[in-house]
């Protein structure tokens, strides 16, 4: 059976779900090998004879279905397909354990290569959207959340930070195995591990947040990260309380095309620390509220993770004393009427979801609804979608819903030619 994904068609497996993953991992810097152990705990949809796990680029030599010496699998370039010893009935708890291994590295994707990547010295993940089958075999479908378990073991004089609330650091024999548990559901495209010649501290000002750096970046990281706890605070007035179990902020030796954010940690290139770089540390963080915790079950909702980020991009800069949101939303209109007026952002289509203006225009439909409902309701709107859709998934639809009930059939009629039509509309003068 197929992810039923229409963007990834080729990625997941829609028969069963997963409940949980607990991965065991081994990653030797030097050599780049990765020796992996996954033991996941799933729910039959449908009645199975067979199933199958998405696993790109690594190896699987042994395979049980509830420890079953009889499982059967067969491995191609993107799945492994396995048959176990005997019939899954629908609505049955089973379990899965995977042995693998190899050299780690990205899939090429038509969004780039994206997945596990070897770094200078050390090594990072990039798992948006379908990357995650580069370092576990994974039902690998942005609607299948499940808890985690991440023991990652590496060699002295690196520190590996996964996702996950951190439970334990040993050192032992030359290596150092971390371990890290998220109790709040994950999709595999938000599990990450970074892993470098890292040092841990915390931000004074807010504790919640662990910085990962080498020595030579504690200073350049302190200062580029100086206003999180500004940041943390402004986002917490106008979407609600933190939502997740860590915020872990790493930087990497490395310069980065991007930073990167997964659940509850993010990631930073060196060329990222600068003060005029804030406004991605801004639009990162906000992903821990928007496609972190409020998440997408498909990918055409995109918009529903970007607008939104880019939005708190915009109330960060108005707040830090940069430009305000009607400025920023009369700049980024300009740009895109400039552009080409061919993309519907409620359904971009796979090629273009992650297209410039599907962020920018999810924002000025943001903007937009500001300015017709007025900044109280607003945010009374932002704050129900939120709490409502914590840690769970979320659509369109659901969005159009929520703004319904809260401020009533006319404002959520305002969305309509931002979310459902290609041609730009006008910009919307603030409400007084």
């Amino acid at each position: 059976m197929g992810g039923g994904d229409p963007y990834v068609p080729e990625s997941g497996d829609a028969s069963f779900d997963v409940d949980g993953y607990d991965l065991t991992l081994d990653y030797t810097v030097r050599t780049n090998r990765l020796e992996g152990r996954a033991v996941i705990t799933a729910t039959a949809v449908a009645a199975l004879s067979a199933f199958s796990l998405d696993l790109v680029g690594l190896r699987a030599t042994r395979v049980r279905v509830d420890g079953e010496r009889r499982t059967a699998f067969r491995q191609g370039p993107r799945k492994l397909r396995i048959t176990p010893a005997r019939p899954i009935a629908a609505g049955e708890a089973f379990s899965i354990e995977v042995t693998y291994g190899g050299a780690p590295a990205p899939r090429r994707s038509r969004w780039g290569t994206i997945g596990w990547e070897e770094l200078e010295d050390g090594a990072l993940v990039a798992s948006q959207p379908t990357g995650a089958p580069t370092w576990f075999p994974c039902n690998d479908r942005p609607d299948a959340r499940a808890q985690m378990r991440l023991s990652v073991t590496t060699d002295a004089g690196y520190t590996a930070v996964p996702t996950g609330r951190p439970v334990s650091s040993v050192a032992a024999r030359g290596r150092t195995t971390v371990v890290a548990e998220s109790r709040v559901p994950v999709a595999t495209y938000l599990a990450a591990v970074h892993v470098g010649r890292y040092r841990e501290s915390w931000l004074a000002a807010d504790p919640r947040v662990r910085v990962f750096a080498p020595p030579a970046l504690a200073a350049d990281a302190a200062r580029g990260f100086a206003r999180v706890p500004e940041m943390m605070a402004l986002f917490e007035s106008a979407f609600g309380p933190y939502p997740q179990e860590d915020c872990a902020l790493v930087v990497t030796p490395d310069e980065l095309e991007i930073p990167l954010e997964a659940q509850g940690l993010a990631v930073f290139g060196a060329n990222h620390l600068a003060f005029e770089q804030q406004r991605l540390i801004a639009h990162e963080l906000s992903h821990q509220w928007f496609g972190n915790s409020v998440g997408i079950g498909r990918w055409q909702d995109i918009w529903l993770n970007e607008g939104f980020a880019c939005f708190a991009e915009w109330l960060w800069s108005e707040r830090s004393g940069g430009h305000t949101v009607a400025q920023k939303a009369a700049r980024h209109h300009a740009r895109l009427h400039a552009l080409p007026h061919d993309l519907v952002i409620a359904d971009p289509g796979p090629d273009l979801m992650f297209d410039d203006r599907v962020y920018k225009r999810g924002a000025l439909t943001l903007y937009a609804l500001r300015c017709a409902v007025g900044a109280d309701t607003f945010a009374q709107i932002v704050h129900a979608w939120v709490a409502e859709n914590r840690h769970s998934l979320a659509s369109t639809d659901d969005f159009r819903a929520c703004v319904a009930r809260v401020a009533g059939e006319g404002a959520a009629a305002v969305l309509t030619p931002w979310l459902d039509a290609a041609p730009l509309p006008p910009l919307p003068a603030p409400r007084r």
